[in-house]
């Protein structure tokens, strides 16, 4: 078996827990792709590109030679908003849709198959990796100074400065571009000088050292996301913290909800008395956030890092097309 994909990580010779055995090339861009679609156990597997997935299934139907199993993994869907990503929704809506399986880092499907008329029996949730460097997370010293609120996508900052105003708890974000997150659909409205008092901002260079920086001095750390959400947003975060053996605070829904139920502790989205109470509750009840972090540790520690990833993306692909 081929697999034939963008994903750099994917090692040159594999064995699925299935038995079967393969190799993988790298390939960027039609022509490359076009080039070992000649091989009949070919299968293209496209990571986290949207346009290259339009591409090639728009090759499938137009262009011969094309003709194999194509993979989506950890795409980002978005539900369309305004004039343009309405109508630019009307032309990827059917090509998105044209993928043979998209392997999701998070278990609700339905709001993909409701936005982008993807089946459920075309989606398979397979479990994410931590993004720290495992081995530099078990050297760190972690405290407990404050309540860190972290990320990007769809996050609802909005949501959690409205609870911290409600607290005595310190808190803490990462230095950020209102604008940048914005087109990462996260909700950020307030000026930097209008925070709550007990909200500071941390220096945040973008590198994982500085993340893990961060998550060992929180005491709890939050992840609110938007209610318009439907895929994994805050995942990447939430193993993370957890990896530092971290209490998490996420939102009800797909990446979250859907695959978490003890190593998290969970509130209703864009409800900011809710995450307030909860924000409370896990900060004065050392027994509750112990037993939460460490169970979200052991889930961490058992998922791994990019190497086990790609074993269960090798694995589940394997399972369907070796």
């Amino acid at each position: 078996m081929l697999i034939v994909t963008n994903y750099t990580a994917f090692p040159s010779r594999w064995r699925a827990a299935c038995g079967t055995e393969g190799e993988t090339v790298i390939a960027r861009g039609l022509a490359e792709f076009h080039r070992h679609a000649r091989r009949r156990d070919a299968v293209f597997v496209i990571n986290g590109d949207a346009h290259t997935v339009m591409a090639l299934a728009f090759a499938r139907m137009a262009i011969p030679g094309f003709d194999r199993p194509l993979v989506a993994i950890d795409l980002i869907f978005r539900r369309p908003s305004g004039l343009k990503g309405r109508l630019a929704h009307l032309v990827k809506r059917p090509l998105l849709a044209r993928a043979d399986l998209y392997i999701n880092f998070f278990a609700d499907a339905r709001g993909v198959g409701a936005v982008y008329g993807i089946p459920p029996e075309r989606c398979s949730y397979v479990p994410f990796k931590v993004n720290l460097d495992i081995a530099q997370v078990a050297h760190v010293l972690p405290t407990e100074e404050f309540v860190l609120c972290f990320g990007r996508s769809m996050r609802d900052y909005d949501t959690f400065f409205d609870a911290m105003a409600r607290l005595p708890h310190p808190a803490a974000i990462a230095d950020v571009n209102p604008a940048d997150l914005a087109q990462h659909g996260a909700r950020f409205t307030r000026r930097l000088e209008d925070l709550p008092a007990n909200v500071c901002v941390l220096d945040d260079d973008g590198s994982s050292e500085a993340q893990l920086d961060m998550l060992r001095r929180a005491k709890l750390v939050v992840i609110p996301v938007r209610k318009a959400s439907f895929v994994a947003s805050g995942i990447s975060t939430a193993l993370n913290a957890m990896m530092v053996g971290k209490c998490v605070i996420g939102t009800e829904g797909p990446g979250m909800t859907d695959i978490f139920t003890e190593e998290i502790l969970a509130v209703p989205p864009e409800d900011p008395a809710a995450l307030a109470a909860m924000i409370d509750r896990a900060w004065n009840d050392d027994a509750l956030r112990r037993r939460v972090s460490d169970t979200g540790r052991r889930c961490a520690e058992r998922l791994g890092g990019e190497d086990a990833l790609v074993q269960r993306l090798i694995d589940r692909i394997a399972d369907t097309y070796g």
